[in-house]
């Protein structure tokens, strides 16, 4: 398997700029995407790629499915966070982001977040309760 690679030079046919973010030392193509980290609302995703954002390969120029690579699963302080590379490209193996997905729980609820270049940015909390506490009416 060929190694990855980063995108920061110009596209002459296209007169497309690509531009490279990184974040926490890794870079991501911004060059690849129609928009950079969409509001998602609260559709938070584990695993998986949002490809209706994916514009197809700055570098190769192909719009396929992705590769998932450098998945790892850490804990902290009861937080659980999951990192992949979901968003490599299957044919030239070009790095278009990092996907970084957190659980935890916090009192009676569970909290979820999501960012991602491509997938774009989340959160959500959900009770754990039988009846959601913020759902309920006060009776006098």
């Amino acid at each position: 398997m060929r190694q990855p690679f980063f995108c920061s030079r110009e596209v002459s046919s296209s007169r497309k700029r690509w531009r490279t973010v990184f974040v926490n030392g890794v870079g991501m193509c911004g060059g690849c995407v129609e928009k950079e980290y969409p509001n998602r609302g609260n559709i938070c995703l584990e695993n998986g790629s949002f490809l209706l954002n994916f514009t197809g390969c700055a570098v190769c120029s192909k719009r396929d499915f992705m590769l998932i690579t450098n998945k790892s699963l850490k804990e902290e302080d009861g937080e659980e966070i999951v990192t992949y590379d979901p968003d490599l490209c299957k044919n030239c193996h070009h790095v278009i982001a990092r996907h970084e997905y957190t659980f935890s729980i916090m009192d009676e609820f569970q909290e979820y977040t999501m960012l991602c270049l491509l997938c774009g940015k989340a959160e959500d909390t959900i009770s754990i309760l039988p009846d959601d506490p913020r759902q309920m009416t006060l009776l006098f």
